[in-house]
């Protein structure tokens, strides 16, 4: 039978849970000690007669108490008891302060070291709320400032299992700030529902969840979304969520854990394929899919107008001077890109465009627009296509969708090499397979693959890959984003070298994974770039500030229907005569396309005016074209 512990024992179990209170606790210890130090102060002062001429026994317990308190000198004249009971007394007290000191320094110390752990609850409402952190976080901070210029006091949480400082070290060095906005980091697990109570979620007007950089980031996603949307404690209003999914299976489970809010994932794959094999074929459409994006210039905008109802969509396209009109929303339905010309505006219906900011959606009241027929071309016979020939360096896991895709656009006849090096790592090793299973069936093009390093001068001049009529250098999967970039410059390098050499033009079009290797790769006068994380913050930008941009960013990227398209501005109208956009407007109308810019070649290499890129331009202005530049329209075909 195991022996019961003594009275002693028991006591310094009880006095060390005691002190393991917290500060408090021992705060209140020595106010209890110090308290019984005057009491027997005083006491022992009176048991020796050592109570000074004069004094009253309270007179003693002031003294005592002062100099428990405050120690000072006393006088030598007063008895002996009385000298060492006030030296016992300071002796104590001194000993108790530097105690209460330590306390105290301790206890601010934890409490600025937690601070800087950032586990403070966010005290916040009408806030952006990021969850998780991945390089994507600094464009999105980047626009999200660009779009609260005009907001007072705009506040940006960011929520995420890494260290506070960290974030905040990583954000002064990247991104600048803009306005009043205030950005706002915490430390805690965006899957925890407890932790994602520190940034105030319920509070939230818009929410971004960011994937980690791992092998299943979906599955955070959908945990993360869970935790916000089964929270016991959430909100009785819908969250507005927006995300990204990398996996098409997993679209329907976010949707269906989201079904009482507005969950908006993007589809990154799909995407940004899309946008590879539309953007190889058409120089310079990466760069108008960005301006389209981005807060620094136009965006889209809807707007009701009751002087339109009634008349037709293509009526509107000549209503606005300094709007380009892209489509419209019928009622409750979604968004239409470029719907039928003879479509009927009705109350109700919402139009949607490309203008400065929402108070430029205006129409400009003209009661006539200055066209200039003459120069209008009536829509004639188009050649048949020939087949294409596409060679794609480098693997990744966009690389089978961007086949898929270029087959539902090239001719039938046409075909596709893949040149890449399956020992770059894991993730590409299984390369050939892949292509046999996703790339057989296709109807349109047929698909080879060639092992190789793609940064080998030698292997790009064995594959002639001047006699290709489009290239396309994707980044290696599995490598770090830095190594999986150089390697793409230094193909980039070769290709340019080529293409100068050689008197067949072919287009060159480069995935970049970070940003700011772009200006690196300039030098490579390459024609275009698709910085794929950026597109994707881009986009998940402009939807936490407008979900109703959801549909029609859907229709833009959906191979069904109308889709952006790059056409000779010789087959529009004729060349060499100065025309505005009015003209150039209808006569795009006239084969049922909405025009919204074009792009000047004598531009195209030009950083700062978007490589010759106009969008929305005024339409009154005056231009002279060229037989390069092209028209950039909303089409089906």
């Amino acid at each position: 039978m195991a022996q019961k512990p003594s009275w002693r024992a028991r006591f310094r179990y009880w006095f060390d849970n005691s002190f393991a209170g917290g500060p408090l606790v021992l705060i209140g210890w020595l106010a209890l000690a110090t308290a019984g130090l005057i009491l027997l102060g005083t006491a022992l002062v009176a048991l020796f007669h050592g109570i000074p001429a004069g004094d009253q026994a309270w007179q003693v317990f002031w003294n005592i108490l002062s100099q428990a308190l405050t120690p000072n000198p006393v006088d030598a004249a007063n008895s002996l008891p009385y000298l060492l009971v006030m030296l016992g007394v300071t002796l104590g007290s001194l000993f108790m302060v530097s105690i209460l000191i330590g306390t105290l320094t301790g206890a601010i110390e934890r409490k600025v070291e937690d601070l800087r752990k950032g586990r403070s609850r966010v005290l916040e409402s009408g806030h952006t709320l990021i969850l998780g952190w991945s390089p994507q976080v600094f464009t999105i901070l980047s626009e999200l400032m660009i779009a609260n210029q005009n907001r007072k006091d705009a506040r940006i949480v960011i929520l995420a299992d890494k260290d506070k400082t960290e974030m905040e070290d990583e954000l002064r060095a990247r991104v600048a700030t803009l306005g009043s906005t205030r950005i706002i980091c915490r430390t805690g697990s965006p899957i925890d529902m407890t932790e994602i109570e520190i940034a105030s979620p319920h509070d939230a007007r818009s929410i971004i969840i960011l994937p980690p950089e791992s092998d299943d980031p979906d599955s955070v996603v959908i945990k993360t979304v869970l935790a916000l949307t089964n929270n016991p404690a959430r909100r009785l209003q819908p969250y507005h969520i927006v995300t990204q999914i990398r996996d098409p299976k997993n679209l329907d489970v976010v949707r269906m854990i989201g079904n009482r809010d507005r969950v908006q994932p993007v589809l990154v794959g799909d995407l940004i394929a899309r946008v590879t094999a539309q953007t190889s074929r058409q120089g310079g459409l990466s760069t108008v899919y960005t301006e389209l994006l981005n807060f620094s210039g136009d965006e889209i905008y809807f707007t009701h107008e009751p002087t339109l109802v009634g008349k037709t969509y293509g009526e509107a396209l000549l209503a606005y001077e300094t709007s380009a009109v892209m489509g419209m929303k019928k009622g409750d339905k979604g968004a239409s890109l470029n719907p039928p010309m003879d479509t009927l505006i009705e109350a109700g219906d919402q139009l949607f465009a490309l203008t400065e900011d929402d108070d430029t959606l205006l129409i400009s009241g003209l009661t006539s627009i200055s066209l200039d027929e003459s120069v209008i071309l009536s829509a004639g016979k188009t050649s048949p296509s020939k087949p294409e020939k596409c060679l794609i360096l480098g693997w990744n896991r966009c690389a089978a969708i961007v086949l898929r895709e270029l087959n539902n656009y090239v001719p039938r006849g046409s075909s596709a090499m893949v040149v890449a090096d399956p020992n770059v790592s894991a993730e590409v090793a299984d390369i050939e397979n892949v292509i046999k299973q996703e790339c057989s069936r296709f109807a349109n093009q047929k698909v080879s693959f060639k092992r190789g390093d793609t940064t080998d001068r030698r292997l790009l001049e064995t594959i002639r890959a001047a006699d290709y009529d489009h290239v396309i250098a994707l980044s290696y999967a599995g490598l770090d984003i830095q190594e999986a970039d150089a390697k793409t410059l230094i193909t980039l390098l070769h290709l340019r070298d080529i293409a100068e050499r050689d008197e067949t033009p072919f287009s060159i079009v480069s995935e970049m994974l970070d940003l700011r290797n772009r200006r690196l790769a300039e030098v490579a006068k390459v024609n275009d770039f698709i910085v794929s994380d950026h597109l994707i913050s881009l986009m998940m930008s402009q939807l936490s500030e407008n979900p109703d941009l959801y549909a029609v960013f859907a229709d833009i990227f959906d191979p069904e229907g109308s889709e952006i398209y790059m056409k000779p501005v010789g087959d529009y109208v004729e060349i060499g005569k100065p025309v505005n956009f009015y003209t150039m407007v209808e006569a795009a109308r006239r084969r049922g396309q909405t025009a919204i810019g074009y792009r000047l070649a004598a531009e195209a290499g030009e950083v700062a005016r978007s490589y010759g890129v106009h969008t929305n331009p005024q339409k009154s202005r005056l231009v002279s074209f060229v037989p390069e530049d092209k028209l950039i329209v909303l089409s089906e075909n």
